[in-house]
Order: C-alpha cells, then structure tokens, then sequence
C-alpha cells in the first residue's frame, strides 16, 4: 500500500537513493534538503518522478524549527497524512580533541544532526498521533555505538541521535509510533569521500568494506519498515564488535593504533 514520507537529506546519498527507490513503489514522497537548487537539478533528469505527482520538493534547513513546521503543514494539506518520516541529513568534520575547538564545527554537528532529528521528530508527532500511526526513521552511525577517536563531535552527537530516538520509541509506542534508530558502518556517500585522504577519519575505513547505499535503502523499504524494531545496526557482525567495544573501552583503548594503521592501508586503496 502507498505511504507518504518524509526524507531529508534527498539531495545526495541515502536520502536520493531512498527518495528513487520509493518513488519507484509509487510512494509518495516530501523530497528535502536545505540544498534546494541541488533537488530541482536532480529530478529534471528523472520526467517519470515530475513533481505534483507523488513528488514534493521542500527546502529544508534541519536546524530551524519553523521550516519544519512549515515543511508537516505543507504535506498534510496535500497528502493529509504523513506515514513515515526519514531523517537522513547529517554532517561529518573530521578533528583530533588536540586540535583547537572552532564553536561553529561543534554547532554544525550538534545543530544538523542532533537538533536536526529532535526537530524533525517532534514536528511530526501530532499528526502520526491523531492518526494512531507512524514510524520515525533517524540514521545514527556505529559511531553511536562505539565513539571513533579522530570524529569525537561526530561521535558524540550521534551518541546523542541514538539515545533520544531509543528514549522515543520507548515513549512513543503507546501512541502506534514507531521509531527506528539504524547504526550503519561507512557508506559510500559523497561525505564518506570527503574523509578519504584524513587521517583522523581512518577507523572509518577498518571494516573490511564500506555499505553501498542500497544496501542501506534496502534495509529501511524491507526489514525496518516490516519489523519497526527499535535499532537495526548494519552489518549486524560490525555492530556486535562495536557494542562490545563501548562496554570495554579499556581495553579497546589498548587495539586503538592497531585498527588505526588498519584503516589507514584500506583508506589509502580506496583513494
């Protein structure tokens, strides 16, 4: 059956995948992203997917609460509900905890995918409550699971992601709402290329290979929309290591340098 949703961050990676993938279901979809040139480029190549259809494009600047009002307002008139929201935008700047601390880059990461997905999430609960439905979908990282010297705001704020979206869910089922917090490995997004040549993003590329965004898109249209479970971590082995990591950071310190160069040789074969 066609849902509407939601899907921010659908100007690039996970989210252009999964606004396609949808679209191609005959799903109707809210295309967002605060790169609004960037949207309307896109889909002027793809006539089948033309907007007043099951497409609308939506300027969206995940850090302001106003648009994302403005954003709910405008589906529910034209669709009159809204099924599933996918917060999807996110940032990523590599820094050491040495490095001098620049109060924008701790607002950039804080501000889009913390405040980001707090805002996204309470501006739709009024809706999917009166409907008695709806699932919430926030991309945390495996970096929520286990934090990543070199990315520690990265880390920090998707600890952040992940522990209110699990608090949501657990408040929110009362209500018919689900809220999934998916954990994916590195993806091969275009913010995952930018981190190629840094040093402080190699545990990023420790794992024996990155996710394809399919791969990706294809966990949140199969199992997570079947099962609406609380968190999904993708690959699930990944996600074992990870969370065995957070609960002996002792001694994971210990295999720090030992990962480090790992990633370093795999982060060099990828360039």
């Amino acid at each position: 059956m066609a849902q509407t949703y939601i899907v921010t961050g659908a100007a690039s990676g996970i989210g252009l995948a999964l606004c396609q993938r949808l679209l191609a279901g005959n799903h109707r979809v809210c295309a967002c992203d605060i790169n609004f040139d960037a949207l309307q480029a896109i889909y002027s190549h793809y006539p089948q997917f033309a907007e007043g259809g099951n497409l609308m494009l939506q300027q969206l600047d995940v850090r302001q609460l106003d648009t994302w009002q403005q954003t709910v307002v405008r589906v529910v008139e034209h669709w009159q509900r809204i099924d599933v929201l996918c917060n999807i935008a996110g940032v990523l700047k590599e820094n050491w905890v040495t490095d001098i601390v620049v109060p924008d880059e701790v607002d950039l990461h804080f501000d889009i995918n913390v405040k980001g997905t707090i805002f996204g999430t309470q501006s739709v609960i009024e809706t999917m409550r009166s409907q008695g439905s709806g699932h919430i979908i926030n991309v945390a990282s495996l970096a929520a699971l286990s934090p990543v010297p070199g990315l520690s705001l990265y880390s920090a704020s998707k600890f952040a992601v992940r522990s209110y979206s699990l608090a949501a869910g657990m408040e929110l089922g009362q209500y018919g709402i689900a809220v999934t917090t998916i954990c994916p490995d590195a993806v091969q997004t275009p913010m995952l290329d930018k981190q190629k040549d840094k040093e402080q993003a190699a545990l990023t590329f420790s794992g024996h290979r990155t996710l394809s965004v399919d791969e990706v898109v294809d966990a949140i249209v199969g199992p997570i929309m079947r099962k609406r479970p609380l968190e999904m971590v993708l690959p699930a082995s990944r996600g074992v290591v990870a969370k065995a990591a957070n609960i002996f950071p002792q001694t994971t310190g210990n295999y720090v340098d030992f990962f480090h160069k790992l990633g370093k040789k795999r982060q060099k074969k990828s360039q």
